[in-house]
C-alpha cells in the first residue's frame, strides 16, 4: 500500500508541473500578468507601447500620447508665439515647433543685432531697437551753392569744390562763377547769387542778365568786370 501511494504522489506532482507549464505558456501567448489579467498595450507609429509608456506620433510630432489601460491618450502641443524680432526662423523635421535662430533687425539686406548702432550710409545713423526694427535718423543737407557739388568719401553732405557758381541761361551749357558780375559775350552781362542769397539755391540755379540795346555779340568771351 505504501508503494501505491508513492506512485500516486508522484502522478499527482507530475500532473502539477505539466499544468504549470501550461499557464506560462498561456501567460506569454495571450499577455496575461501575474495576477491573471490580460496586459493594456497600445500600437502606434509601427511600435508597441505598455502601459505608461509616452511616444510622439510620427506623423505629426505635435501630438503626444501616452499609453493607458483604456488605449492611446493623446494630445496636441500648442507652439508659442516666436519673438518679434525674430529675423531667423527654422523648421526641423523632428521638432513640432519652428525655432527661432536669430534676433535682431533686418534693413537693406543686412541683419543688425538687437541694440547695435550702424552707419548705412554717410548721411544715417541708425539703431537696431528691441521691438526688431531698425530707427534711422537721416542727415538734413542743405542745397549746395554750386551746379556741380561732389561727393566726398566718408561725407554725407555734397561739396563745391569749385566753389559757388550757377548756369548762365535754362541751356545749361556755360557754367560762371558766383560773385562779380560776368560778361558772357560782348553784349551780356550775368551774376550769379551768391552763398549769402538767402532761399536762392532752394531753387532754380540759373544766373540773372542783363543784355545792352542794340548790341551785336563779336566773339564770346567771359570777363571779369
Amino acid at each position: 500500500m505504501a508503494k501505491l501511494s508513492n506512485e500516486r504522489l508522484s502522478s499527482v506532482r507530475t500532473m502539477r508541473t505539466a499544468i504549470s507549464a501550461v499557464l506560462l505558456c498561456a501567460q506569454a501567448v495571450f499577455g496575461f500578468s501575474v495576477a491573471g489579467q490580460q496586459e493594456s498595450t497600445c500600437e502606434a507609429n509601427g511600435s508597441v507601447y505598455y502601459v505608461g509608456e509616452w511616444y510622439f506620433l510620427d506623423s505629426d510630432h505635435c501630438t503626444q500620447c501616452e499609453c493607458t489601460a483604456e488605449g492611446s491618450a493623446c494630445a496636441r502641443t500648442e507652439c508659442t508665439s516666436l519673438p518679434a524680432a525674430c529675423i531667423h526662423v527654422s523648421h526641423y523635421p523632428t521638432d513640432c515647433c519652428p525655432r527661432c535662430e536669430k534676433i535682431g533687425c533686418e534693413y537693406r539686406g543686412e541683419v543688425y543685432d538687437l541694440g547695435q548702432n550702424f552707419q548705412p550710409s554717410e548721411c544715417e545713423q541708425c539703431t537696431c531697437d528691441s521691438d526688431g526694427i531698425a530707427r534711422c535718423l537721416v542727415a538734413d543737407c542743405a542745397p549746395p551753392p554750386c551746379v556741380n557739388p561732389v561727393y566726398q568719401p566718408g561725407k554725407c553732405c555734397p561739396e563745391c569744390k569749385e566753389g559757388p557758381n550757377c548756369y548762365v541761361d535754362a541751356s545749361r551749357s556755360q557754367v560762371i562763377p558766383a560773385g562779380e558780375p560776368v560778361w558772357v559775350d560782348s553784349c551780356t552781362k550775368c551774376r550769379c547769387h551768391d552763398g549769402q542769397d538767402a532761399g536762392y539755391w532752394e531753387g532754380n540755379r540759373l544766373a540773372t542778365c542783363a543784355r545792352l540795346k542794340n548790341c551785336t555779340p563779336e566773339q564770346p568771351s567771359i570777363q571779369q568786370n
